[in-house]
């Protein structure tokens, strides 16, 4: 038999056994695999969240100080000075924000036992509803057969030992926060020549420069433009506040100005605050009203008019899918989460945006 014959004869077996195909050519099994890996990635995101959230939040914060880096490199100065010089600058912005949060925050904490009294008259006129609602709740509890009550397991652990537990963890992501902001302010413009160092074609480099350029210009740009529309929203709310009686205004605004960088959720948690504000200085529902009604609005101008007119069309991203992020790394990682969570889904807007570019070309 020659080997011509031998081939043929090899051919028809393998067609006797049915096609060969490639595991991961399936599409069963290639979802199965890309399932499992986003699954261990959370996972592993989760499990190191201690080491990887302040990495990213410093990667973040420091694209901020990008533009002022590479112009203070362009004047001569060295990159671990001018590096230092920011993390300092950074460093006593948050001291000097935390010594305004501190005595005012102090005042309104006092205030809790009030404003719950007062949220407790304010619902005296549902009580009814809410009786009937216990007495539906009883009745399907005994329809079905449950005759045991609601069990409450109260932790005996103090506050005190919690503070201890924690405290740390905490100081320790602090301190590897300002090391990774600080060196990733330093190295900022060797990252590119490193990643182009990983590809000789020139196809291939020209994506990579357009992907960093693109990536660090969009970052910037959000976060130094969402930055001065916080500071001005926040100066509203302070002068608002301030006009309508509330008090601790400055307050107020240095709140509103930290929480809108957490798209939605943040402006959420700003009206209920400022609903029990209006709870403990109001005695009417339109007085209780008055001071969430006023935020609602001034956000609604800024989320409106004042932020797509700034950041403009090639920022506007989905607002469901925006929502769906900030939600997903909330869940993951906290208030941290929800800061970075805008960031890196631009991130990874611009990474597909430059790519599929690249393929339709």
């Amino acid at each position: 038999m020659t080997i011509r014959d031998e081939t043929t004869a090899g051919r028809k077996v393998a067609s006797s056994t049915g096609p060969f195909r490639p595991l991961l050519v399936d599409p069963v099994t290639r979802a199965a695999v890309c399932a499992i890996a986003i699954v261990v990635v959370i996972a592993g995101l989760d499990f190191a969240q201690v080491i990887f959230a302040p990495v990213i939040l410093s990667i973040v914060v420091g694209s901020i100080f990008g533009p002022a880096a590479n112009r203070l490199d362009r004047m001569g100065v060295p990159s671990w000075l001018s590096a230092a010089g920011m993390v300092f600058i950074f460093v006593l912005l948050i001291l000097t924000a935390g010594a305004g949060f501190i005595v005012p925050l102090s005042d309104w904490l006092d205030k809790l036992p009030f404003i719950w009294s007062q949220l407790q008259s304010q619902l005296t006129s549902w009580q009814g509803f809410f009786s009937s609602v216990s007495d539906l709740q009883n009745e399907i509890r005994g329809a079905m057969g449950e005759t045991g009550g609601m069990q409450v397991s109260v932790d005996d652990s103090s506050a005190v030992e919690t503070v201890f537990y924690f405290a740390p963890t905490f100081m320790a992501q602090i301190i590897l926060f300002l090391a990774t902001l600080y060196f990733f302010i330093q190295i900022r413009p060797r990252l590119l020549q490193s990643a182009l160092s990983l590809s000789d074609d020139t196809a291939n480099r020209r994506s990579i420069r357009t992907a960093f350029k693109t990536i660090e210009e969009r970052l910037s740009t959000y976060l130094f433009s969402i930055t001065l529309i916080n500071m001005c929203l926040g100066s509203a709310v302070a002068l608002v506040m301030w006009l309508l009686g509330i008090p601790s205004p400055l307050l107020w605004g240095m709140l509103a100005f930290v929480l809108n960088y957490v798209v939605y959720i943040g402006p959420a948690v700003m009206v209920f605050l400022m609903t029990g504000v209006g709870l403990a200085i109001g005695d009417t529902a339109i007085e209780i009203l008055t001071p969430p009604a006023a935020y609602l609005f001034l956000n609604m101008l800024e989320a409106q008019f004042v932020t797509p007119t700034v950041l403009g069309r090639a920022m506007t991203l989905n607002p469901f899918v925006v929502f769906l992020t900030i939600s997903f790394w909330i869940w993951l990682w906290g208030p941290v989460g929800g800061f970075v969570a805008v960031p890196l889904l631009l991130v990874v807007y611009s990474i597909h945006e430059i790519f599929s570019d690249k393929g339709h070309h």
